[in-house]
């Protein structure tokens, strides 16, 4: 047993790494007693460099994540994906890779678990395997167990990225185009009621939250999510977060349950985490009844399939609601979609800014004001191809007219007279 299992062994038994009011001093102070006690049984030197290596891992343990702290704190990680205590990969720049980092047996990988789940209000169990939660620094953690998960526990982070704080900060990531990027500003700004979509990891979640640093700070902002993940800097915001069942099965708060509520709270923008289910309806009616602009996640691959998945979603949970009056609250309700995809280079793009025109028939129309066109990858990897332009003013800038934003002529149109 080497120096670092001696001490932990000993020190474990001493206090409990679960408990939040540990102190750092006080630990320390047993850490380096442990060392002088085994300096004396078993006649060694512990060289300076040596307790200082011991008391960081330790200090990690505790008062971090343990062997995951330095892949939380490294800055070029985005995402961390442990499939069981001796495997464990990380994405950097849109790349998956596995790390050298072990956990020395799956109770280790269950203890730094706990000490996650210590500033969340989730559980996971044999009788609640899995859950979604967000650490403090923002970064989501989703989680599956034994006997669900035949590999051991399971554990995905999904790191926060605080370097984007600003439209320009999401320029210079090649996310946008500075034309689509004061376009997005000024439909914020104009009060739209605007879907972002993408697959999981696609920087939708990100894209949100540096728009809503372009919110009036006299607005009410209310925002319901199923697990915390938004950051946002606005002065006046309400923050509601679902809630399981308990292990008897009561006290389940649903999304549908706290947007319903919401409506009551004088809300000036309602934001939706995710819409994945039944309160999808209520939505479609808020927004169609006068609460402009509201935002909203949506999981679909285009903007098309993102109309289809809304229209399932409402017929699914509302049988009696013919699809042609669905169409029509869509239609009604929602002024654009912003489609992102994190693509082959792991650059995350925005794809689509789609504008909703009207109905027409058994289908919502659709046009799109910038699209990605892709032409192919070149050599190392990276992404070739441009974003394209409508070419005209589309039919939400009269919206956005009346609110008072000036519309540029070359958001839409590299010709101009």
């Amino acid at each position: 047993m080497d120096l670092l299992e001696k001490v932990k062994q000993k020190l474990f038994n001493q206090v409990d790494i679960l408990d939040s009011s540990l102190n750092e001093d006080l630990v320390k102070a047993k850490v380096m007693d442990i060392l002088a006690e085994i300096e004396r049984k078993e006649k060694r030197i512990v060289m300076p460099n040596e307790a200082e290596a011991v008391w960081q891992a330790i200090r990690d343990e505790l008062f971090g994540y343990s062997v995951l702290t330095p892949l939380i704190t490294d800055p070029t990680i985005t995402e961390i994906m442990i499939n069981g205590p001796s495997q464990v990969y990380v994405e950097i720049n849109g790349k998956k890779r596995l790390s050298s980092v072990k956990f020395v047996s799956e109770q280790h990988l269950m203890r730094v678990l706990e000490k996650m789940l210590q500033y969340s209000f989730r559980r996971v169990d044999e009788m609640n395997p899995y859950t979604d939660f967000s650490l403090p620094d923002g970064s989501r953690v989703n989680v599956i167990i034994p006997p669900v998960s035949r590999s051991g526990p399971v554990i995905t982070i999904r790191k926060f990225l605080r370097s984007f704080n600003s439209i320009e900060d999401l320029i210079s990531a090649n996310s946008l185009t500075r034309e689509m990027g004061e376009f997005l500003v000024s439909a914020i700004k104009s009060r739209l009621n605007i879907v972002f979509s993408g697959a999981t990891g696609a920087g939708k979640t990100t894209t949100l939250s540096v728009l809503l640093n372009y919110l009036d700070p006299e607005e009410r902002l209310v925002v319901i999510e199923d697990t915390a993940e938004l950051i946002i800097d606005h002065p006046h915001v309400v923050r509601l977060e679902a809630r399981y069942s308990n292990i008897e099965g009561r006290g389940e708060v649903t999304i549908r349950d706290l947007f319903r509520n919401s409506l009551r709270m004088r809300p000036d923008r309602i934001v939706i985490g995710e819409v994945r289910g039944e309160e999808s309806l209520d939505m479609l009616q808020a927004i169609a009844s006068g609460h402009k602009g509201s935002l909203a996640v949506l999981h679909a691959d285009n903007p098309v399939d993102a109309i289809a998945r809304l229209e399932t979603m409402v017929v699914i949970y509302n049988e009696e609601i013919p699809l042609w009056l669905v169409q029509k609250q869509i239609a009604q309700g929602i002024d654009l979609i912003v489609q992102q995809e994190r693509m082959k280079d792991g650059v995350r793009r925005i794809t689509y800014i789609t504008e909703v025109q009207g109905a027409d028939g058994n289908e919502v129309v659709l046009q799109d004001i910038f699209r990605f066109e892709q032409e192919g990858v070149n050599e190392d990897g990276s992404v070739r191809g441009y974003w394209q332009k409508l070419g005209r003013e589309p039919k939400v800038a009269e919206k956005m007219k009346k609110m008072g934003v000036k519309i540029k002529p070359e958001w839409f149109s590299d010709v101009v007279s």
